[in-house]
């Protein structure tokens, strides 16, 4: 008999490398990392420190776009830079710095002001995943470039670090993510309609101190349902009566009926879907499939039919159990019975994908067996996020309620800080100089007015904070090394969510206030 062929050491190395986040999205959502592109749009403080946060666990390259030179006021704040950089290209300079963190790595730049490209070389940005910006002020470039990539499909992220405060909003279409990582996971058992083959198990055991606590409360539930008209528990009452049952007959440490008792509360419900998934089963892209239609939703549309046919209404079962005190013999008989369930309800609902496929006439490697199970596992959980175009937000009769609610409430809310540097974009834009480097005293008035105009196009009538006014122009438009390294560090987790299709991003705009030490997300 041959041995088994070695590892490769690359492979192993690589694994070792990247090791603690691999265990957090798995081989697929790394290389789905090492296989990105992102183009950030000025290597600021906060830029460099977002390409960081992705350069270490080893995304597959990032290029600036950014035609500035390096300032001293840049080598206070950015940690990418050094003194001998000043009057260097921003870009170069930073790239160089960030590819030393990570030889896997490979950084670009393009010394080039992005109006430009936008105008002359729109074809560019298809070569990214994600294009991020930071500190971009001027209306018109924000604009365009929203409206440009929402046209191409291309995820956007804008990002502002101004003293102590923070904004960043994300743009996309429509993000589909199947891996979710919920929290609290509804465990799925079955246990008020048992299968087939659960029942057959169920019933040829022998219940011992070492049984998983899954058949006892299996057995107990059998007899809580004699002594109540074939009825299982629904509210907290019934439940409790379910754990006396089991506690009446409970011996000493017995670590598995202990078990069962605190069980009760999460082990009934599973299976059908939550409302969140319906609205996905029953969109018009889940309905109505076309040849456009991506492998999402032909698998969304393939648990669908298996939900109206052979599920009766349940989801594929995932086939996952959670840990529980027990002998290994008996807890893997009983894994296996849920294992098994679940490759079968995989196989029809990829039987399903397979037909729908040919119908549509796409590849047959578009979804695999193994894309199908991924799928089933996790249907109980799956999420769509559809997103707004950022260039609504600077239409004339653009409407929000959640802005004049957010106002009315400051003590609450950081809406008035999403307002005072929309009223610094207009600043700039109107004036073309950052308020605050000037004549303190007139930008504090010319803001104030900008701020009262935004706020009576929306239709509120609640005026800004005139300390938020007062802070705006105060910071002249600074970073402030540390808030920009917070912010870099939650915007590179939504890089990361976005690229690897895995937890879900904040919908849509994430402002942070490091003087309150607060955080809010809003959505426009």
């Amino acid at each position: 008999m041959s041995s088994p062929a070695p590892k490769s050491p690359e492979l192993s190395e690589k694994n070792r490398k990247y090791d603690r986040q691999i265990r957090l999205w798995g081989e697929h959502g790394q290389t789905l990392l090492e296989n990105a592109q992102i183009c950030l749009i000025n290597a600021s403080a906060l830029g460099t420190e977002i390409l960081k946060g992705i350069v270490l666990p080893g995304i597959g390259g990032f290029t600036i776009i950014d035609n500035h030179l390096v300032t001293e006021e840049d080598i206070g704040s950015n940690f990418f830079l050094e003194s001998s950089s000043i009057n260097q290209s921003r870009g170069k300079t930073c790239m160089h710095f960030l590819t030393e963190l990570n030889p896997d790595v490979l950084g670009d730049y393009v010394n080039e002001n992005v109006d430009v490209i936008i105008e002359n070389n729109p074809e560019f940005f298809k070569n990214f995943d994600v294009i991020v910006t930071t500190n971009i002020y001027n209306e018109n470039t924000i604009v365009k470039l929203s409206n440009l990539l929402w046209d191409l499909n291309i995820p956007l992220i804008m990002c502002k670090s101004v003293g102590f405060y923070g904004l960043a909003t994300i743009q996309i279409r429509e993000h589909c993510v199947i891996e979710t990582h919920p929290d609290n996971q509804q465990n799925d058992l079955r246990l008020e309609e048992p299968f087939e083959t659960l029942k057959e198990h169920m019933a040829g055991v022998t219940l011992t101190k070492k049984s998983p606590w899954l058949i006892v409360l299996y057995r107990y539930l059998e007899k809580y349902k004699l002594e109540n008209d074939n009825k299982f528990p629904s509210n907290y009452k019934e439940k409790c009566k379910l754990r006396d049952l089991i506690r009446s007959e409970m011996g000493n440490d017995e670590e598995n009926y202990e078990e069962a008792i605190k069980a009760v509360n999460s082990s009934f419900g599973g299976g059908k879907p939550i409302s969140s998934v319906l609205e996905i089963l029953n969109d018009e892209q889940c309905v109505n499939l076309n040849k456009n239609s991506s492998a999402f939703w032909i698998l969304a549309r393939a648990v669908k039919d298996f939900v109206n046919n052979e599920g009766s209404g349940h989801l594929p079962l995932p086939g996952v159990l959670p840990d529980m005190t027990a002998d290994t013999d008996s807890y893997i008989k009983l894994q296996n019975v849920y294992r098994n369930r679940a490759i079968h309800d995989a196989e029809i609902v990829y039987r399903y994908a397979e037909q729908l496929m040919k119908e549509l006439n796409k590849p047959n490697d578009l979804i695999t067996e193994k894309d199908a199970r991924l799928f089933c596992k996790e249907a109980a959980s799956i999420a769509l996020y559809r997103g707004t175009k950022i260039s609504e937000q600077y239409e004339k009769n653009y409407k929000a309620t959640n802005i004049a609610e957010g106002l009315e409430m400051p003590d609450v809310s950081l809406m008035g800080h999403y307002v005072a540097l929309r009223a610094m974009e207009k600043f700039i834009t109107e004036h073309g100089y950052i308020p605050g480097e000037c004549h303190i005293e007139t930008d504090i008035a010319r803001i104030k007015n900008i701020a009262s105009k935004l706020i009576n196009e929306w239709g509120i009538n609640t005026p800004l904070s005139d300390d938020l006014v007062h802070e705006i122009v105060r910071i002249g438009g600074a970073e402030i090394h540390s808030i920009s390294a917070f912010l870099g560090g939650c915007i590179s987790h939504e890089i990361i969510k976005i690229v690897s299709k895995q937890y879900k991003p904040f919908n849509n705009t994430f402002i942070y206030d490091a003087t309150t030490s607060q955080t809010a997300v809003v959505q426009f």
